[in-house]
């Protein structure tokens, strides 16, 4: 019964190729309307706004510190804050500085939560001509789906928010059992799905891949270290989003026994912005019709006072920006905190290059996500290596008085023979992709990046102890400080 219908919504994707600028203008006039009647729109005299000029004028670009007043009068009971009448939920969601946040779903928003995960399937389904999955079982490494009140508001995490909307044709099919999803703890949960799981037919697997990896991992233990497609023959994609997939490719693909196909998506409690919509083509198609509008500001005015703010119609390609949504459920001017570069424009296809915070910059150098794990990927190609997990940070104040240098935590599953050769390699591959990286090494400022090698379970161990182990968590790839190099050195080999 899929079939048919994966037919019409990719057709429908195609479409929407072709009409992204107008799509994206069309948002932006319903946004400014319905926003018009709010306390935000008041405050930020909306009434006067007719075009993009007026509103950057209009409306700055803020993060959750900037809407948390407006957040606060919402849990009061007041409507049309932000949006029009109140929240529909909360999406709870923990900051680094903001604490735990709480993003409003208003009942226009959440059909881009829940379609744009629907469309991303279906597409799959009518590009790959492979709608089989549907008919086996599927699995969804969430959050737990049981819901708290906040200001009489339903909240929770995103992912077991979404969980309540799964259609009830698929509800048969969906793994773990409801009361295996409500488990809070992560390993306790775990255990639970590998026994519910180990003897079905799964055909679809999805989750952030590190904590895939650690499903797998328990699944081989417990079913005597066979390969995950030796115990699900029939398992045909894994979907994963969350973090950049390349560098727990090797390593998720070893564990599966081969290859699979993926469907890579982009979502976030402040939106679903992007899925991958082919299985040749580089990058994710920017949701374009779904309740946001898109800003783009280039990374390196991203902590101006008045950055530039592009819309779709003006970015290029290669660039890298902070991406600023504006939403249906009350989200305006607001930055999300990833960057992203275009691959494409026509379609509008993106890849994401990493967070605006997550960064080294000790020297001015403004090392990047992607850069290092551009250096990885291929240095563990080039030396055979297979990485479990890696992070990076500065080293400023060395201990025997020696230059500084970027330290690299890494936890292999397979170390490369010669560690020193591959560090070369790393070093020389991230001095190609950033030019000021290297003028620092030339100019005797840094000295040679330094590799620390961890256990094999160290970024596991470590996320444990802090409280955040599986669900959406995730190691930040770079940091600027040694707090979370610290945390690691007792995983020290």
């Amino acid at each position: 019964m899929a079939k048919p219908y994966a037919a019409v919504v990719a057709k429908k994707i195609r479409k929407s190729m072709t009409s992204a600028l107008a799509d994206q203008q069309n948002i932006f006039q319903q946004q400014l309307k319905d926003g018009r009647r709010t306390v935000f729109g008041n405050d930020h005299q909306l009434k006067e706004v007719n075009s993009y000029i007026e509103y950057i004028e209009a409306v700055p670009i803020r993060d959750y510190e900037g809407i948390k007043p407006y957040i606060e009068l919402i849990k009061t009971g007041q409507e049309n804050v932000l949006w029009k009448g109140k929240p529909i939920y909360f999406a709870k969601t923990s900051g680094t500085t903001s604490g735990v946040k709480y993003i409003p779903i208003s009942k226009d928003s959440i059909g881009n939560h829940i379609n744009t995960a629907k469309y991303a399937l279906l597409n799959y389904m009518a590009e790959s001509g492979k709608p089989d999955f549907a008919d086996g079982k599927m699995i969804f490494l969430s959050g737990s789906p049981t819901l708290e009140r906040v200001g009489g508001i339903p909240t929770g995490r995103l992912s077991g928010i979404v969980n309540h909307y799964v259609p009830g044709y698929l509800r048969r099919n969906q793994m773990p059992s409801f009361e295996t999803n409500c488990i809070e703890d992560w390993e306790t949960k775990l255990k639970k799905i590998v026994q519910e799981t180990s003897h079905q037919d799964m055909t679809l697997i999805s989750g952030i891949p590190p904590w895939m990896q650690m499903y797998f991992d328990w699944l081989s233990e417990a079913n005597e270290g066979k390969k995950i497609k030796e115990l699900f023959p029939n398992l045909q994609v894994i979907a994963h989003g969350g973090v950049n997939f390349e560098p727990y490719r090797a390593k998720l693909f070893e564990s599966l026994g081969g290859p699979i196909d993926t469907i890579e998506t982009f979502p976030a409690s402040e939106g679903f912005f992007a899925f991958q919509d082919s299985q040749t083509e580089e990058g994710l198609l920017l949701n374009t019709d779904s309740g946001i509008f898109f800003e783009f500001i280039p990374t390196s005015e991203i902590f101006n006072e008045k950055p530039t703010r592009l819309s779709l119609t003006d970015v290029k390609l290669g660039e890298n920006y902070a991406l600023i949504i504006n939403s249906n459920a009350g989200l305006w001017g607001y930055n999300i905190g990833d960057t992203v570069k275009f691959v494409s424009i026509n379609p509008y296809r993106i890849v994401v290059t990493g967070r605006i915070k997550h960064f080294i910059s000790a020297f001015g150098e403004h090392v990047i996500a992607e850069e290092v794990e551009h250096a990885m990927r291929i240095a563990a190609n080039q030396h055979g290596a297979h990485v479990i997990e890696f992070t990076v940070a500065p080293m400023i104040n060395t201990i025997d008085g020696s230059l500084p240098y970027h330290e690299w935590f890494i936890s292999f599953e397979k170390q490369p023979d010669n560690l020193t050769s591959f560090a070369n390699t790393l070093d020389n591959i991230l001095r190609e992709k950033n030019v000021y990286y290297d003028d620092l090494i030339r100019g005797g400022i840094l000295q040679a990046l330094r590799i620390t090698l961890l256990e094999p379970h160290a970024f596991i161990n470590y996320m444990r102890s802090i409280g955040k182990l599986g669900g959406q968590n995730k190691v930040p790839r770079l940091s600027n400080d040694r707090v979370l190099a610290e945390g690691l050195m007792p995983y020290k080999l």
